[in-house]
């Protein structure tokens, strides 16, 4: 006999009730759901930038995080750099990670499942003759991209593969990676 949870009965550290209190609130007022997220990043030395992040515009207002966010990257030893932080690349891979892990969460504990252990491995295919200037030909970002979820929770092998299911549909950083973005860059 297969036993079901209700969302309250588990503890996945998601408020689910404040994310559907906040999606029924959107819905009366669409002009707060215009957000537009923000990161400052400067230089340091060769090829170490650090990034900050503090404050983004939404729900009608500017607003700040608690505290501000930093993320050092860099090139490893074997491009000549000092390896201060990841790469670009890889911050972007840990970014998708990060998006459909919180998705899986989120989706877990509005469907009341209780999760143990969820672990995302990303790994990004990527041939440097583009970056470099070898071969034109060659793509600068990754040829492939290939998530494993590794997940142990209180629910059948289907209803695990729905919640990565449902994390990739309503992921922002899946959808900003596999569809095209209108992206702007000036100098000032």
């Amino acid at each position: 006999m297969t036993t079901f949870s209700t969302p309250t009965d588990v503890n996945n550290g998601v408020n689910v009730k404040a994310l559907l209190d906040a999606r029924t609130a959107l819905t009366s007022a669409p002009e707060a759901a215009e957000f537009t997220w923000r990161a400052e990043c400067s230089w340091i030395k060769g090829t170490h930038s650090q990034a900050s992040i503090a404050g983004f515009y939404g729900l009608g207002a500017e607003q700040t995080h608690s505290r501000t966010f930093r993320i050092d990257a860099d090139h490893p030893t074997q491009f000549a750099a000092d390896d201060a932080g990841p790469t670009p690349v890889e911050i972007v891979l840990s970014a998708l990670a990060s998006c459909l892990t919180g998705g899986v969460a989120a989706v877990a504990q509005n469907r009341g499942i209780q999760l143990q252990k969820v672990t995302a491995i990303v790994e990004g295919d990527m041939n440097l003759y583009g970056i470099l200037g070898i071969d034109t030909d060659v793509r600068n970002g990754f040829s492939a991209i290939r998530i494993t979820f590794d997940i142990d929770a209180d629910a059948s092998p289907e209803d695990i593969a729905a919640l990565v299911a449902q994390s990739q549909k309503r992921s922002a950083v899946f959808d900003i990676i596999t569809n095209p973005t209108n992206v702007l860059v000036s100098v000032i």
